[in-house]
């Protein structure tokens, strides 16, 4: 374990972070890492999957439970607490697991290592499912609806998500008598002892299925691909999340069903540069209108705009139009339009253009003549 890095720093999180900052930490990294988004990146491929391992732990209340108490052996099968005895460790050498030991002195609140317990029977929320979607750039800028198909576990119609076949129902396990618990020798240097762990036929929950559901083999769930209609508000912006409660997976025992994310891809637009709620466009202008000043028609998110061009406006100039870029998401108020004036210069003129630009130059050099003359004196004058 000493290549691995500790999951709240995968996650860029301290440690008793809470279930909503483990969930933002995790869709905000796995979202910037993603495989899609870094198509033969190996890095982060590998940060990706990293992250993944941090947030299977962390997201578990038990698992998160045990890193915290124990770092990643809490957490590892091959270390004997990772599996259904999580206190099982040195049992093949011939030791009782630590559970054995603290029984035996009465172990912390009497149910073992740090009064440690697992309701197999408990309500538990469903997988959350993540999914992306590209969008145009008009339809992130005006809302849209548009309808996705999501391949996902659902409950199994025939059996209700019971999992026994109709007309049967579950039975109490003959292993453990309905406990979900069965108790065990083992040898250990204090002596013989007695512990406890799950029933590995019932899986904890004290109850078999003796005919399954022949539809989902006994799971209660099966694959099945649904559609959904998803509303996209006006103003989303590129890697924009909308949650859509409820949709994920379902949960167990009567917990509440995950949560579904779409992920939003923005496609660019043609002519305008979106940078968050305001719009940036690039204007060619002639040297006419750019010196005598000018109105021009610039096109808009629904119709044609006008923008004045002051006279004298040099290259480079920006001019906004206050109120005519993207709605924001959450309060509707729309950002601005800047445009970015170029000043073309004219490649071909007819001899008549030519004389009127000579001598246009000439006037305005003359003019300058006097301000050359004192600058050049003193720039003499400088090297003197």
């Amino acid at each position: 374990m000493a290549d691995k890095r500790d999951y709240y720093e995968v996650l860029g999180l301290k440690k008793g972070a809470s279930e909503d900052e483990i969930k933002s930490a995790f869709r905000k990294m796995a979202m910037k890492y993603h495989p899609d988004r870094n198509p033969g990146d190996k890095s982060a491929e590998e940060k990706f999957k990293e992250i993944n391992e941090a947030y299977s732990v962390l997201s578990d209340p038990d698992k998160k439970e045990k890193y915290d108490r124990f770092g990643f052996a809490g957490v590892d099968p091959n270390a004997g607490f990772g599996g259904e005895n999580p206190f099982g460790g040195f049992g093949g050498a011939g030791f009782g697991g630590f559970e054995d030991i603290f029984n035996m002195f009465g172990g912390f609140g009497g149910s073992g290592f740090g009064g440690y317990t697992q309701n197999a029977n408990a309500p538990r929320k469903g997988r959350d499912i993540e999914k992306h979607m590209n969008i145009s750039f008009n339809e992130a800028v005006f809302g849209t609806t548009k309808k996705i198909n999501l391949t996902k576990n659902v409950e199994c119609e025939t059996c209700h998500g019971s999992g026994a076949a109709p007309g049967s129902s579950k039975k109490t396990c003959p292993q453990c008598g309905g406990s979900g618990r069965v108790r065990r020798v083992q040898n250990t240097v204090f002596g013989q002892m007695q512990s406890e762990t799950v029933c590995p036929k019932c899986g904890g929950t004290g109850q078999v299925i003796e005919t399954p559901c022949r539809d989902c083999g006994g799971t209660g769930r099966v694959r099945k691909t649904v559609s959904l209609s998803v509303k996209i508000p006006a103003g989303v912006d590129n890697d924009a999340v909308i949650t859509l409660r409820g949709q994920g997976e379902p949960g167990y025992n009567g917990g509440p069903a995950g949560d579904l994310y779409i992920v939003l891809s923005v496609g660019e637009h043609g002519m305008f540069e979106r940078r968050g709620d305001d719009l940036w466009l690039k204007v060619p202008i002639t040297f006419s209108q750019a010196a005598l000043g000018d109105e021009i028609s610039i096109p808009g998110l629904k119709d044609k705009l006008l923008c004045k061009v002051p006279a004298g406006t040099q290259p480079g100039t920006v001019l906004r139009l206050k109120g005519k870029g993207v709605p924001n998401v959450r309060t509707g108020n729309p950002g601005d339009i800047y445009v970015e004036v170029n000043i073309e210069v004219p490649t071909k003129l007819t001899a008549a253009q030519k004389d009127l630009i000579r001598q246009f130059g000439e006037s305005k050099a003359s003019e300058g003549y006097a301000k050359r003359k004192k600058f050049s004196d003193s720039l003499r004058d400088l090297f003197k």
